[in-house]
């Protein structure tokens, strides 16, 4: 069984899901049950898959929950694109979310990669 918590990618989602709900209190509030929830939840999906992921009996299942991390990181960094083009988040501030995205996507890869192999 492995810890979950010793994966620098599930570290770094983590942080990046505590981020995501400190950048959410400033959408509108006609938002709370619309994008403001679907980005809740597609952001504590990465570290809660990769999480579930590390208490399955093998690789091969691992890396599944890890493609679903994956999923959940774009389906995240889709939001944060329209959530700039609607003016809810200044640019700036988007790309700083972006850039944490890209780097926890280049790291689920690189961890799914070595798993299949």
């Amino acid at each position: 069984m492995k810890d979950y918590k010793n994966f620098t990618v599930w570290q770094k989602s983590h942080q990046l899901t505590v981020d995501v709900y400190a950048t959410l209190q400033s959408f509108p509030k006609e938002e709370m049950f619309g994008l403001t929830s679907q980005m809740k939840r597609s952001s504590s999906s990465i570290p809660t898959n990769i999480a579930e992921g590390c208490g399955r009996n093998s690789d091969k299942d691992f890396a599944r929950f890890l493609i679903i991390a994956f999923g959940s990181a774009n389906e995240l960094e889709y939001q944060f694109i329209l959530s700039r083009d609607l003016k809810f988040i200044e640019a700036e501030k988007v790309n700083q979310l972006l850039f944490q995205i890209e780097e926890i996507k280049k790291m689920l890869n690189s961890l799914i990669l070595k798993l299949k192999n």
